[in-house]
């Protein structure tokens, strides 16, 4: 069986640069490891929609109701299912940078309280359970100060789905800073792996994340590799 390993993280967190680094790392093993971003911008019709949510054509950030907001995310996800289950279904290891969880620290992350739990139960309902798209096996996240981030941000090159330096959300850093705090809490409460990106001397090697990263991984698979059942013809 497959293993679904999403890595997570708020923008500029470096989740595009360490889950490429993932999958060569397992393809030199000899693994099969397959690759997907979302949200998949230019691939889907709602991929496209949030391109424009992100560039403020429906509003600004707090003007933009959450759930509606996340329906565009799941859409996305729908959308791709096929090609998903597709590429899940050729690898030994699928990784995806973002994902549902992504979803619901970004959308739930704007409520507090009850109304966050609430949130983040109707988002899990429409992508796990309503859309049937595949739980992940394995959540990895990459934590990051949210003022660290923004300066990562705006190293990064141009985007296909905007013109601007940093889209609505990554230019707000107090946006950036409830999403992390979103992102901790759910990782505490639904046991998510955490993997920082900055220590004591400020950012972390990149070699040193991804070597973390993929132990990780190799955790995950261990069980499968001694399970019959998990064993490929």
């Amino acid at each position: 069986m497959s293993l679904l390993v999403v890595i997570e993280g708020i923008d500029g967190s470096g989740k595009g640069t360490q889950s490429a680094r993932l999958r060569d790392r397992l393809l030199a093993r000899g693994l099969r490891a397959g690759l997907m971003s979302f949200p998949r911008y230019d691939a889907t019709f709602f991929g496209q929609r949030i391109g424009d949510f992100l560039n403020g054509r429906f509003g600004q950030l707090n003007e933009v109701d959450p759930f509606l907001a996340s329906l565009l995310y799941a859409g996305d996800r729908l959308e791709s299912k096929v090609e998903l289950l597709r590429v899940l279904s050729e690898n030994d290891v699928l990784i995806l940078d973002r994902y549902v969880p992504s979803n619901i620290a970004h959308q739930a992350g704007k409520q507090t309280g009850e109304a966050r739990r609430e949130l983040a139960g109707w988002i899990e309902k429409i992508e796990y359970d309503l859309f049937g798209l595949p739980r992940p096996d394995l959540v990895v996240l990459l934590d990051t100060p949210a003022e660290v981030s923004q300066d990562l941000i705006a190293r990064k090159a141009q985007r296909t789905y905007t013109q601007q330096a940093a889209d609505m959300q990554e230019a707000d850093v107090g946006y950036l800073s409830r999403v992390r705090s979103a992102y901790c809490e759910l990782a505490a409460e639904r046991d998510w792996s955490i993997v920082s990106v900055v220590n004591e001397r400020g950012l972390r090697e990149m070699d040193d994340i991804t070597s973390e990263i993929e132990q990780l991984v190799d955790s995950a698979l261990r069980p499968r590799a001694s399970s019959p059942k998990s064993k490929r013809p």
